[in-house]
């Protein structure tokens, strides 16, 4: 029988689809990152009227149809405050392609690459996948993470460091000094900063910011997706934004690994990007009143949880066995350690679904909690 390559034989499937793939049909689940909203009307009319006009039946550029990448520019300017060129844009199936290909462009064998602990599944695995050395580091107290810490982590060895902000999955929003301190520390030890901001627009206590709005070389490398924002999960769309020099490397990986993204998705993207924004506005109200009702009620239960200032997730400290009660009640939920070594005695709970779901998990939860105490 033929051997397997060493890089796919030291990733698993994710913690995150076992525990979704084991769910019952009835199970409340809270275990996915996926918003309940439907996609906005005129994203996905869009992608009907491009399809009815004959303009999806083919590939489209490798990088994507240039109104798609010019409006990734007018967000970046309107949203970030710094400009980007729509030929340094790459549309992607979703921003897991976005990561694989940053990673894949930027990291030789054996070379180091720094990401938070807990952190978001795919860093690990697509270090692997690219033949670096995964190095996860701890958070600070608030679930952020130090650039001071990314700093002594680096080695003659580090090709890049990953920020997430908004995180998954503790819900940790960087501050403005953390995000200028990254591009500095990126700037001056020649690594790079490789920058997730899928989550960038829901944000409830203070504001977004990124390391590229303070870069002053071309060490930052930007990753983003309209699959939170606008609830587009399933229609995979993402993009990465960098340097000429970096953009055409990714490319490279890009044309054989994929070719394009998804054609009418290009089409539902920019039409999400370009229209009426009050949607997602609302979407993160929604969330914000959901996360209020899911940290009261984990407070009542008696679980200390972190207070989250974006995204959609909580990160409560859980006593042992409470994972499996609660997974035995048809709650879904993820053990902390699917997110790195140091998630353990945690849970990420996904405040992505309604009020009234938050609410009946909230019982079952309460009733696991008197089990394991």
């Amino acid at each position: 029988m033929p051997r397997f390559s060493s890089r796919v034989e030291q990733i698993s499937i994710s913690g995150i689809r076992e525990v979704f793939e084991s769910a019952g049909e009835d199970a409340i689940n809270l275990g996915i990152g996926q918003p309940d909203f439907p996609t906005p009307e005129h994203a996905s009319q869009a992608a009907i009227d491009a399809i009815e006009a004959g303009q999806v039946d083919g590939y489209t550029s490798n990088k994507g149809i240039p109104a798609l990448r010019e409006a990734i520019a007018t967000k970046h300017e309107r949203d970030n405050g710094f400009t980007v060129d729509p030929s340094n844009v790459i549309a992607t199936a979703g921003g897991s392609e976005a990561l694989h290909l940053a990673l894949e462009a930027h990291v030789e064998r054996g070379q180091e690459v720094i990401f938070p602990d807990p952190g978001f599944v795919s860093y690990e695995a697509l270090t692997h996948l690219a033949g670096g050395t995964p190095k996860p580091i701890g958070l600070r107290e608030d679930l952020t993470m130090d650039p001071a810490a990314v700093k002594e982590a680096i080695t003659e060895d580090t090709a890049a460091f990953v920020v997430c902000s908004p995180a998954n999955p503790t819900g940790a929003v960087q501050r403005k000094e953390d995000m200028r301190e990254f591009a500095r520390i990126a700037d001056t030890h020649d690594v790079l900063c490789l920058t997730d901001e899928v989550y960038e627009q829901i944000v409830f206590e203070g504001d977004h910011y990124s390391p590229m709005q303070f870069a002053e070389t071309d060490s930052v490398v930007l990753v983003n997706a309209c699959s939170k924002t606008y609830s587009m999960t399933g229609w995979r769309l993402g993009w990465v934004t960098a340097s000429h020099e970096r953009i055409e490397r990714m490319l490279r990986v890009h044309q054989y690994a994929q070719a394009c993204a998804s054609a009418p998705a290009q089409y539902a993207g920019e039409a999400a990007l370009t229209g009426p924004q009050r949607v997602v506005d609302q979407m993160v109200e929604a969330f914000e009143e959901r996360r209020d009702i899911l940290l009261d009620g984990l407070d009542d239960i008696g679980l200390e949880t972190p207070t989250p200032k974006g995204a959609f997730y909580a990160m409560p400290k859980v006593p042992d066995g409470w994972v499996e009660e609660v997974i035995d009640r048809d709650v879904i939920v993820v053990p902390g350690e699917a997110f790195g070594e140091r998630g353990s005695g945690h849970a990420r709970i996904s405040y992505a679904t309604n009020q009234e779901m938050i609410k009946e998990a909230l019982e079952r939860m309460a009733e696991a909690t008197r089990v394991v105490q």
